[in-house]
């Protein structure tokens, strides 16, 4: 066989189907590694935790995802990332309790918030007394951890709370304010959706909210483009591979046949 039927044959690694598969291969990998990153550049956007306020569930320095929404998409239970003029000029992170028309009470029988008069199990809050650790702007405080207030959130706004209850200057603190300390929906830029960094993991929507009316959110896209991602470096991996392999292959093959 000449050398232009091996090579259109593939014998040598170099063409036929193989070689043709191997370049659709590469070209889809590229398209889904790259368009995973692209629609999650469209669809998140990376928000370093300022404070403890938020402890367990992030702490100082963690980078959240956070999914881009409309305030009008906020449930209960979401943590989310807002800008209010009255709270501070800086995004800040914070646990939605109580939506339009919810009244939010403390203390219930045991001790914990309600909603609707519906008790909340909350594991994911910190209620503990403040250590003397605690670094919070002069002359400001968060009230301690169980101190009584009843609010009826206005349509349209969010009641927001830190999940470390001692260490967390949120609507608590603005209680006195026009709409007690309630946030317009408009407020809102995101809503976190993972951890990214030091580690990676979703965060959970608290059960604790879906038997109310509306439900919890759902997770948005993520494990889809990171699914993306993977299954576009796998394309592009053994796409890539391939030609060589195939010489390889084939290199060996004609040494055996040579020495039969």
């Amino acid at each position: 066989m000449g050398g232009t039927e091996a090579i259109r044959s593939g014998k040598d690694g170099r063409g036929g189907l193989g070689n043709v598969l191997s370049g659709i291969a590469v070209a889809i990998g590229f398209a889904l590694f790259l368009g995973g990153f692209v629609w999650g550049a469209l669809v998140y956007q990376p928000y370093t935790v300022p404070t403890d306020s938020m402890m367990p569930t992030v702490r100082p320095g963690d980078r959240l995802l956070a999914q881009r929404i409309d305030g009008s998409e906020v449930r209960r239970g979401d943590v989310v990332v807002f800008t209010d003029s009255m709270w501070s000029d800086l995004p800040m992170v914070k646990r939605v309790v109580g939506i339009g028309g919810d009244t939010v009470k403390c203390c219930g029988a045991d001790g914990g918030l309600t909603v609707n008069g519906t008790p909340l199990d909350e594991p994911y809050a910190d209620t503990s007394r403040p250590d003397s650790g605690l670094a919070m702007p002069p002359g400001q405080a968060p009230p301690a951890p169980g101190t009584p207030f009843e609010v009826t959130v206005p349509e349209g706004n969010l009641f927001l709370l830190g999940d470390r209850r001692a260490a967390s200057l949120d609507s608590r603190a603005h209680l006195q304010e026009a709409g007690q300390g309630t946030v317009p929906r408009s407020a809102v830029s995101a809503r976190a959706d993972a951890l990214a960094w030091p580690s990676m993991a979703m965060l959970e929507r608290p059960k604790t909210y879906a038997a109310l009316p509306g439900g919890i959110s759902g997770h948005g896209p993520l494990r889809l483009q990171a699914a993306a991602v993977a299954a576009g470096a796998a394309l592009v991996v053994l796409g890539a591979a391939y030609g060589p392999l195939a010489r390889v292959l084939a290199r060996g093959r004609r040494e055996r046949a040579g020495v039969a």
